[in-house]
């Protein structure tokens, strides 16, 4: 599994629990970030999964 896939999964954990935080005391901020960190996560699990279909295909 890639690195990137990894990151994106922990960026999207991070970002759910920032968001249900600001949700959670109302701070727009830090639900913002939330989504923000959210969105970057799952273009990181994106390309990981990119990157690993691509290194399947050059294995057969």
């Amino acid at each position: 599994m890639d690195k990137n896939r990894t990151e994106g999964a922990g960026k999207q954990a991070k970002g759910g629990v920032k968001e249900a935080a600001g949700k959670a005391v109302g701070n727009k901020r830090l639900e913002a970030e939330g989504k923000l960190d959210k969105a970057t996560g799952k273009v990181h699990s994106a390309v990981g999964k990119a990157k690993d279909r691509e290194r399947d295909k050059q294995k057969y």
